[in-house]
């Protein structure tokens, strides 16, 4: 784990999709977007069908590295309505064993419109002075985390493209990336992240390398 700081909160960011927050012994995660590959089969295209699978276990591995005692999912937690009665017995399997050993908080995206199983779902929840939400408001004065961007740093280095899915923060905004093993992303530096962050001054790309944070300035990244 990587600490860094936000609103007066330490944070951590575990691997490159998810933070750990030791004050709430939560851990969260956006996008996940479980059952997106069984979506697009229904039309036609064939994608790895193990999505689903493969994000549960990379939360469950971040719940055993952090000891986290809550799973705070931040939106689009399904990639449709349909997706939670999709679910393969096996992941089916993995989700209800997270969800009894957690205290499990889903809260409700713009691609949130159907059942989510275990757990609490909530449109937003507001902890020690920050708002969690999905996707970040126009307007909030009061701290704010939130995903859908799903954002991503793409830089040149060495003569390589590099792309890497990161957390972007400003002063009150702090905006995860896509936790889901299917999920795109967009360029940090992308206008519509820009005003999200606003008021951007000072805005950075988080991501770790080598347990140290890497910090890099969004207007570098233009």
């Amino acid at each position: 784990m990587v600490p860094f700081s936000f609103a007066g909160q330490e944070l951590a960011l575990v691997g490159q999709r998810a933070l750990y927050w030791p004050r709430e012994r939560a851990l969260l995660v956006a996008d996940l977007h479980l059952e997106k590959a069984s979506f697009f089969a229904r039309f036609g295209q064939m994608l790895p069908p193990y999505d689903s699978r493969e994000t549960l276990e990379r939360i469950a591995l971040a719940v055993r590295e952090t000891g986290a005692r809550r799973v705070l999912c931040l939106g689009d937690n399904f990639h449709d309505e349909g997706g939670a009665a999709r679910l393969e017995p096996h992941a089916a399997g993995m989700l209800a064993a997270l969800t009894r050993a957690t205290d499990w908080v889903w809260i409700t995206g713009n691609h949130d419109r159907g059942e989510v199983g275990e757990g609490t779902a909530l449109p937003e929840l507001e902890l020690a002075g920050l708002v969690l939400r999905h996707e970040a408001l126009a307007g909030e004065t009061r701290p704010e985390m939130s995903g859908h961007f799903h954002p991503k740093l793409r830089i040149a280095a060495r003569g390589r493209h590099i792309s890497r899915p990161c957390a972007v923060r400003s002063e009150t905004r702090l905006i995860l990336p896509a936790f889901g093993t299917l999920t795109g992303g967009l360029d940090a530096a992308d206008p519509a992240i820009i005003a999200a962050l606003q008021p951007a001054r000072s805005a950075d790309a988080l991501l770790s390398a080598k347990g140290k944070l890497l910090q890099y300035p969004l207007w570098r990244a233009k």
